[in-house]
């Protein structure tokens, strides 16, 4: 983001902003009266440059886009320049001498200033855009519309506008997940008929619970108790409707795969699978070769995205002995491809959470 900011602004310098702040008349009255216009106009320039520039991988690394960062910097950049950072220096300076005290009570003020600006910036309406994960595909397609927008000094720098529009709209229609399942197996979101995910676990992760609602641009928190919509549980497990009316269930003691594996057409469970299990399992197997998962939902079962895919070996990654294939689509036996109705778990089989 920092190579980013600085490649814009350097670009804004190199189509003649100076210039085009300058004023025709040198005069030492004329330079004064355009002083602050002069020094406000360059301040809302370089943070609208530097924050458009920065757009794309903040949204794409925290999933959110700041609309009022132009306001939060000018509100809270002339106090550090004028009073957070000379009150720094001087207190440095004064250190060694004990007389330091005053200016870091300055510095402080200034602080608690921009503090408060931040405060408000964040309370006003729509001061978060959420964002959600979009793949490096348009991450690099960004990338490229901005060196040319930066590096290029002919008409065809405005090329990489038009990648940016691209890889906005390209951001824009990545399909989402429809199931989410963790490292360990033990939390499983899933993407109900509403459009939302909703949480099964046997452990709970706020953490993982968190950065998952943040990459589908949900503002609900890991507390929210609408994740556990339509979600029923017993000792045994958990199990929700999933896409397309078919339940995914999650399978926590070796007796509730016999059943899962009658009704539900996606089984996740940290155990190994029973053999002629007529539903598509994850199990504690594919776990260990592929790590955690984000499964798509296609014409005859799910598109996989491991974040340990199959073949690949690196030092802080090595590959699993035996796994030399990238898996990248999970089948649903036809077994499994059942209406919900014919799905639905028996209620002396499941107790509902409150």
């Amino acid at each position: 983001m920092s190579f980013a900011a600085t490649l814009g602004l350097v670009a804004l310098v190199q189509i003649g902003l100076p210039n085009l702040l300058a004023s025709p008349d040198h005069s030492a009255t004329a330079r004064v009266a355009l002083w602050g216009g002069r020094e406000l106009t360059m301040l809302m320039l370089a943070s609208l440059v530097a924050g458009l520039a920065t757009t794309p991988y903040a949204a794409f690394h925290f999933h959110r886009v700041t609309p009022y960062g132009l306001l939060a910097n000018l509100a809270a950049m002339p106090v550090v320049s004028a009073v957070v950072m000379p009150a720094g220096l001087l207190g440095l300076l004064a250190m060694p001498f004990g007389f330091d005290g005053v200016f870091w009570a300055i510095m402080g003020f200034g602080i608690d200033w921009m503090i408060l600006v931040t405060q408000w910036v964040a309370a006003l309406p729509g001061a978060v855009g959420r964002m959600a994960a979009f793949g490096v595909g348009p991450m690099i397609v960004a990338s490229a519309g901005l060196i040319l927008l930066g590096l290029l000094r002919t008409p065809l720098r405005w090329s990489g506008a038009v990648l940016l529009v691209v890889a906005s709209v390209w951001a824009i229609l990545v399909p989402q997940p429809d199931v989410l399942v963790s490292a360990d197996g033990r939390n499983v979101a899933v993407r109900g008929g509403d459009g939302r995910l909703h949480l099964m676990h046997s452990a709970k992760d706020a953490f993982l619970v968190k950065e998952w609602l943040a990459a589908d641009a949900d503002a609900r928190t890991a507390t929210d108790a609408s994740l556990g919509e339509g979600v029923s549980c017993d000792p045994s497990g958990c199990v929700t409707q999933g896409p397309g009316g078919a339940f995914v269930a999650l399978a926590t003691r070796p007796e509730a795969l016999t059943d899962d594996c009658e009704r539900a057409a996606l089984i996740v469970t940290a155990r190994p699978a029973p053999r002629g299990c007529a539903a598509s399992v994850i199990d504690a197997e594919r776990l260990r070769r592929h790590g955690a998962l984000v499964l798509r939902r296609i014409r005859d079962g799910y598109a996989i995205d491991a974040v340990k895919p199959g073949g690949i070996d690196r030092p802080w990654s090595p590959a699993v002995p035996g796994d030399r294939e990238s898996e990248t689509t999970l089948r649903t036996p036809a077994t499994a491809q059942r209406p919900a109705v014919d799905a639905t778990p028996a209620e002396t089989d499941l107790q509902g959470e409150d």
